[in-house]
């Protein structure tokens, strides 16, 4: 589980900066998209990605449903502790949530951009003109907005527990990592939240 949340964290911060460059213009964001098309590298590394979130979610479940069964009535006090932060309680939730916007992720960008590369179908269309119709869309942009927070509860709790299950775990440490998982997830969060706040605003209340 730690092992594929790290590599999914990589990947995040991959994405983060190839979508940035659509706020910067249409040209550089096109070229960073025909970069991933046709690097050998990332075409190899994208199956192995799709992998990783298999394995993550799969593993998730499987978490899940083993502490339902070790302990299936809930105690009667259920407000939490400092050892139980609201999205430890509720990795499970924030991780359907995630895995929503993933089936979204695909069907409005990855399907028309990236997929035709790899099945040979019909030429690819406009990255950034793909980005810019769905994210101008206020409805879409305010479904963007609230996956990125939900992915940064999920992140805050789960960048410092990784390293706590490879055995990071003493109290010197953990407190740092804890510190370092907010950073890294208001890193994230803020970043993929620029960008369709820049569509929506330019395109769509600006126009």
């Amino acid at each position: 589980m730690s092992l594929s949340g790290f590599f999914l964290m990589v990947f995040l911060l991959l994405h983060l900066s190839i979508n940035l460059a659509a706020v910067v213009s249409e040209s550089a964001y096109n070229v960073a998209c025909h970069f991933m098309d046709t690097n050998i590298f990332i075409q190899i590394m994208v199956p192995v990605l799709a992998l990783g979130f298999v394995i993550h979610i799969i593993y998730a479940i499987y978490l899940t449903l083993s502490n339902l069964k070790a302990r299936p009535v809930k105690y009667a006090v259920g407000t939490g502790t400092k050892a139980s932060s609201w999205a430890s309680r509720n990795m499970f939730v924030l991780g359907l949530i995630v895995l929503g916007f993933l089936a979204v992720h695909l069907s409005h960008f990855w399907a028309k951009m990236q997929l035709q590369h790899f099945v040979g179908g019909a030429a690819a269309e406009n990255p950034y003109l793909v980005v810019k119709e769905t994210l101008s869309n206020p409805l879409w942009a305010v479904v963007y907005v609230v996956w990125v927070w939900a992915l940064w509860f999920h992140l805050c709790h789960g960048f410092w527990s990784a390293f706590q299950t490879i055995g990071v775990s003493n109290q010197h440490w953990i407190p740092r990592l804890q510190i370092a998982a907010y950073v890294f997830a208001t890193l994230i969060a803020v970043g993929f939240t620029v960008i369709p706040l820049y569509f929506c605003v330019r395109f769509y209340f600006l126009a």
